[in-house]
């Protein structure tokens, strides 16, 4: 065979290749397009209806026009989002979707789809410009889903256990995986961080609208539906109107304020430019005003710990002071401007009803943990309500559909290896972002401090609320924690080196 030969072939081959290739990557864009399109347009519809100009595009007969337009445009910004590789901006809209639609909505398992053809996406589209890395310890992801789906069979609803099962167990490994491939290099955290902060910042107005005007945006009949189950969820004794958002649970949306806290501060002290520090600041500032009108003492605690991981790890004095001096004047503004507000929160922080059923939800927990140290109670959403009944405890005045520890939780239904497994893939990822943290430079140091303080702060509160067991807090968490640790932000590191040094 000749040379030109063997060219032409190969050259058909790649050509054939490439087309294959490209016919996959559209299909499963399609297929990632598709439940997004829905979940925008469910969203995009509220907001024509609340707008009041559903007349005015009615063209689509018998259809709801609202929300047939609303589709339409949600699947266009999503193609586009694909197609111009907007990668960080798509892994926003997941976690919006497992917030409001999956957690709030209750469909369970769009975002879990939507993460998955991303992820299948990156893997079919990666080259050297978009490279493709993987988690590290997947046999232990693995051992993690064998143990958990036994443990699933056992519960009394088999759609409410494989929600919990997915959301709790099989997320971790797309969305930890999607973050990854996302942080290709500081500039890819850095665009994300910038993006996932405007969402932080928008969750809180809303918050902030409902806690000032009494307003619920946004609101459907499944938030009066869940009304019962708020009730469990919620150990509040002081009669205050808690502010819950779309997590329907105060608590839930007092986590998210206090992860979601560090981002723009991580940005602030990284940004060398006036205005983006003053928008960054401001982000900070609405999030932590919807976290006090969370009345949270938990969610208080848990941003204080954050804050000192902040301070130690921002790299530069100027950078400390900086993100020392902010809570000062966060808590002098709040004094001043909200007095009541504060003496509520350190009213219910205080209150011994509220401690009594915090220190009895645990203590049922161990209960149930000592009875069934291997197996548990059986995973899923509603199996702690219905089956932890017996092994409740005086102090623990109230039934709960949760023992207000995520790391109590997951032994107390799936058994001590499931806990000691789950342990294990969290601390891997977050010593590789410590890896990752000692080897950038001053800059970078302190954008990925932010997300390491983000991810401290939801494993502290996750010792007094449902933190790493809650869907859309558990899929925040493992995206920052895949963002923060991605093997890729090291390679791309070294390629830098290597580059500076042949110059």
């Amino acid at each position: 065979m000749s040379m030109n030969t063997w060219n032409t072939e190969m050259t058909g081959v790649k050509r054939w290749r490439t087309i294959l290739i490209s016919s996959h990557v559209s299909i499963l864009v399609t297929l990632v397009v598709l439940p997004v399109g829905v979940a925008l347009g469910i969203l995009l519809s509220k907001v024509l209806s609340a707008m009041n100009i559903a007349s005015v595009i009615a063209v689509f007969g018998a259809l709801p026009p609202s929300s047939m337009w609303a589709f339409v445009i949600g699947t266009i910004i999503m193609a586009l989002i694909i197609i111009l590789r907007q990668y960080e901006l798509a892994a926003t809209i997941v976690i919006a979707i497992s917030l409001y639609l999956d957690w709030y909505l209750g469909t369970a398992f769009v975002a879990s789809i939507v993460a998955l053809g991303l992820l299948l996406v990156f893997f079919l589209a990666r080259s050297p410009l978009h490279p493709w890395a993987e988690p590290r310890a997947l046999w232990l992801l693995a051992l993690l889903f064998v143990l958990a789906l036994f443990q699933t069979t056992r519960a009394p609803n088999f759609l409410y256990g494989a929600q919990y099962y997915v959301t709790i167990i099989f997320n971790p490994l797309i969305i930890l995986w999607l973050g990854i491939v996302v942080a290709r290099d500081a500039a890819n955290v850095r665009r994300f961080f910038q993006i996932i902060s405007v969402f932080g910042a928008l969750v809180a107005i809303h918050t902030i609208i409902q806690t000032t005007t009494g307003t619920f945006l946004f609101e459907t009949s499944h938030r009066d539906a869940d009304a019962l189950i708020i009730s469990y969820f919620d150990p509040s004794a002081t009669g205050v109107h808690r502010a819950e958002s779309f997590f329907l649970n105060a608590d839930s949306a007092g986590i998210f304020f206090a992860v979601m806290l560090f981002i723009p501060l991580g940005l602030f002290i990284e940004s060398s430019s006036f205005l983006p520090k003053v928008l960054y600041l401001g982000e900070a500032f609405l999030l932590s005003f919807a976290l006090l009108f969370t009345y949270s003492a938990g969610a208080l605690a848990a941003a204080c710990i954050g804050a000192i991981v902040l301070i130690a790890l921002a790299g530069r004095m100027r950078y400390r002071i900086q993100i020392f001096l902010f809570p000062l004047i966060v808590g002098m503004v709040m004094i001043v401007w909200l007095p009541s507000q504060v003496d509520i929160l350190l009213q219910h922080a205080t209150n011994p009803q509220e401690l009594m059923l915090r220190n009895g939800a645990w203590q049922t927990g161990l209960r149930i943990i000592q009875a069934f140290p291997l197996t548990g109670l059986g995973i899923g959403r509603d199996v702690y309500l219905l089956r932890a009944e017996s092994y409740r405890v005086l102090a623990q005045y109230k039934s709960l559909a949760h023992p207000h520890n995520s790391y109590i939780e997951l032994a107390a239904l799936g058994g001590i290896p499931i806990l000691i497994v789950f342990i294990a893939l969290l601390s891997i990822p977050i010593w590789q972002a410590s890896r990752n943290w000692l080897r950038a430079d001053a800059r970078n140091r302190s954008l990925l401090a932010g997300g390491i303080a983000a991810i401290m702060t939801l494993s502290f509160n996750s010792a007094f609320n449902a933190g790493w067991t809650l869907g859309p807090l558990a899929a925040i968490g493992w995206l920052i924690l895949g963002i923060v640790s991605s093997p890729l932000l090291v390679k791309n590191r070294h390629r830098e080196v290597k580059t500076v040094e042949k110059v």
